[in-house]
This record gives structure tokens, sequence and C-alpha cells, in this order.
């Protein structure tokens, strides 16, 4: 089996998206693995750190995605060279690994463009998703007498672990609740359910509506400012310290102007 065979199974089938051609060179190959909401980053990062004055014809790279533990499992078992998460630290993650922080992310409740609901309290989450409320008639301004369709990410997932904490604290998630393996099928599942709420990274609501959260709405401006509090990190991971190509990509996506601006044009940039 192919080295890129291996890397496609370990991400659960997912197709894998190569960024920059894979021409035959004696270039290292970065291979990247993990969170759905880290990927579009990514993809918009590498083909400017090709173009920039350090990252010039220095790499070639492919970019796989599956979820953020498969990336921490993919990288710490050395699998792929970089391991993209969109939630913190857990305890039963694998020692070794360096976690470098890149940017951060708004989590967006988000419903379909036909329910009238357009703020939710932190105690109204947590009823909806964990089916305490189970009909739009006890959301207040839904205009909906229909059943709640709830959707989630499975466990794998960054967002999920984001969702988790930034939302519901100790309340735990309907066992109704449809679960998906990526952002953009939770935002694709909302899009075509007029009755369906779920939660996404702020760079899928496209076609959807987002949410107020305790009256703050979901935009990048709020995010930034840290009026809005639903925010988490973001992460590209490494087996030990980063080192040649993938350390200057790593520090160019962490420091350079060029890379801040393109975090800064759909998520939260560190500087």
């Amino acid at each position: 089996m192919s080295r890129s065979r291996i890397i496609v199974a370990a991400v659960s089938a997912v197709a894998a998206m190569v960024v920059a051609p894979a021409a035959a060179s004696a270039k290292p190959i970065i291979t990247i693995s993990g969170s759905t909401s880290v990927a579009p980053l990514t993809a918009k990062l590498i083909p400017a750190f090709l173009k920039s004055a350090v990252g010039k014809n220095k790499a070639t790279f492919k970019l796989y995605q599956g979820g953020s533990d498969i990336g921490v499992a993919d990288v710490s078992a050395g699998r792929v060279t970089i391991g993209e998460a969109s939630r913190d630290l857990k305890s039963s993650d694998a020692g070794g690994i360096v976690w470098n922080k890149i940017a951060r992310d708004a989590v967006c409740i988000a419903v379909n463009k036909g329910n009238g609901v357009s703020t939710l309290s932190t105690a109204q989450v947590q009823d909806i998703f964990s089916g305490t409320v189970r009909n739009w008639s006890g959301v207040t301004g839904s205009g909906k007498t229909t059943s709640i369709n709830l959707y989630v990410r499975t466990a794998a997932s960054g967002t999920q672990d984001a969702f988790q904490k930034l939302f519901m604290g100790s309340a735990t998630v309907s066992s109704s609740a449809a679960q998906k393996a990526s952002n953009g099928l939770i935002q694709n599942s909302i899009k075509t359910d007029p009755n369906g709420i779920g939660y996404v990274s702020f760079d899928f609501l496209g076609g959807i509506k987002g949410l107020s959260y305790q009256g703050v709405p979901c935009t990048l401006t709020n995010a930034k400012s840290g009026a809005y509090s639903a925010v988490r990190n973001f992460w590209m991971i490494t087996r030990g310290a980063p080192t040649g190509v993938t350390a200057s990509f790593i520090r160019w996506v962490q420091n350079d102007k060029a890379a801040q601006k393109i975090v800064a044009a759909g998520w939260v940039p560190l500087v």
C-alpha cells in the first residue's frame, strides 16, 4: 500500500485534497490531516507560503481531512507531518507532540434560513441540544410548530469538543441527534432541512442562518473583539518540535503579515 493510500485510510476515506503539484523532485512532501474546520484556512495558506520568499518552491503539500482526533492520531503515529485540530489538548492525547497555535475561530449555532429564530441563550441551546425542548413551538421567535431536527458532529470532531465546552457545559447532547463527519455536511443538512439546527465553524455559514448567542451576533468582527464568546483555538501539531520546511511553514503562518491577512479574512488572527 502506498503512503498516500495509508493516509487516506487513516482519515476515514474522506477524499484527499492535494494542494500544490506533486511533481517528481527532491522537495520534501509535507502531509497534513485532521480538522475540517482548519482545512479551509490551510488550503488558503499553503499556496501563499509557496509563493513567499521563505517558502518559494521549497515543498509539496498534501492536505487531508477527517476530524481533529484523526489529525492528532495521525501525527502521533508518524503517518503525517502535521496534524490539525480545532480543539485543545486532551489528557488522553499521546505525549511527544507539540501544539502550535495558528489562529482562533468562532463556532456558530445555525438554522435554516426559513426559521424565524434570531438569538438563543445558553439555557435555550442546552435545552434544544439535550432534547429537553423537541418542538420549535418551544423556541421564541421560530414561528414554527414542527419537531426540531438536531445535527451534531461525530466524537472525533474538534468542533464537537468545542461545542460541548463552549455551549453545553455538563449537559449531554441528545442521542437522537444526527451525527455528521464534517462542517460541510452539517451545513448542507441545515440548508436542506427547514427544521434543522446545528453548529459550524464561522467559515461554513454560507446558505444557512447563524444565530446570535447570548444576544451577540456570531460575526467575525464580534469574534475578533471578544464580544462573541464562543471562540476556540486552531492548532498545527507536530511530532516533536517542527524542523526544516515544516518549521518555516508554521512560523510563517504564525508571524508573517501576509499569512495573518489571510487568517483575518475569515478567522481570528493571533496578532
